[in-house]
């Protein structure tokens, strides 16, 4: 009994680290289509940033700012941002509306302590793309991940590209790199969409949408996306 009551406690202050901006309503998706605007903004300025061969590959770009890493015996990853996916059949035109996607994931362990990381995940090929828009996809199993090389002049003939649908970055404490986040999940957040857009459309309906659609920040984001990246590279 004892033991039980510890647990619920431990979880009880796990999410009591969430941030207060995570709980859906409008105003917080909007909050976080700004923040995942700003980080793209800054990775993209980064002098070792995304390889912009890579992202010219993209279909869909996945933005989460600060994830949460809350972690004392039971470990836990939670985080909520955008994705934003060229529009088109085939992912071939300009870049939609955003639409707000959720990173959950857990291990166990001895840790302690917290941390918050900015991730980018690049969508490398319509399979990922497609997987993503219409269910709950663990990456590492459902798409097969690796972590994203870095700096103007890396191929895209790269092992990680050849082998990965998703390749994945992470910035904590100003430093930028690839890394791994093999058994997490990602699925489309539908409460943050009908927040953010007032109905029940899917992910797969809002993102083939322009982005004139889109609140402000979502409208940033968009144009981020489309000024560092303005077509599909075949």
């Amino acid at each position: 009994m004892k033991r039980r009551v510890m647990l619920l406690g431990v979880v009880a202050g796990m999410v009591a680290l969430i941030p207060t901006s995570l709980v859906g309503d409008t105003n917080s998706e909007k909050d976080r289509l700004q923040n995942s605007a700003k980080v793209m903004k800054e990775v993209l300025n980064i002098p070792e940033d995304i390889p912009s061969d890579l992202l010219g590959k993209a279909r869909c770009v996945v933005v989460m700012p600060c994830v949460l890493k809350a972690a004392f015996i039971v470990g836990a990853t939670y985080g909520r941002g955008a994705m934003v996916c060229r529009t088109g059949s085939n992912y071939t035109g300009p870049w939609g509306a955003p639409a707000m996607y959720a990173l959950e994931g857990g291990n166990f362990g001895l840790q302690a302590g917290g941390e918050a990381t900015d991730y980018v995940f690049l969508v490398i090929n319509n399979r990922g793309a497609d997987s993503l828009l219409h269910t709950k996809v663990k990456l590492g199993a459902d798409v097969s991940v690796a972590g994203g090389p870095k700096g103007r002049t890396a191929a895209a003939d790269t092992d990680a590209f050849m082998r990965a649908e998703i390749l994945t970055y992470s910035r904590a404490r100003g430093v930028f790199a690839g890394v791994a986040v093999e058994g997490s999940t990602l699925r489309p957040d539908n409460g943050g969409n009908r927040d953010l857009y007032g109905n029940n459309a899917p992910a797969s309906t809002i993102v083939r949408e322009s982005s004139a659609r889109a609140p402000e920040g979502g409208r940033t984001l968009t144009a981020e996306l489309q000024k560092a990246s303005p077509k599909l590279i075949p």
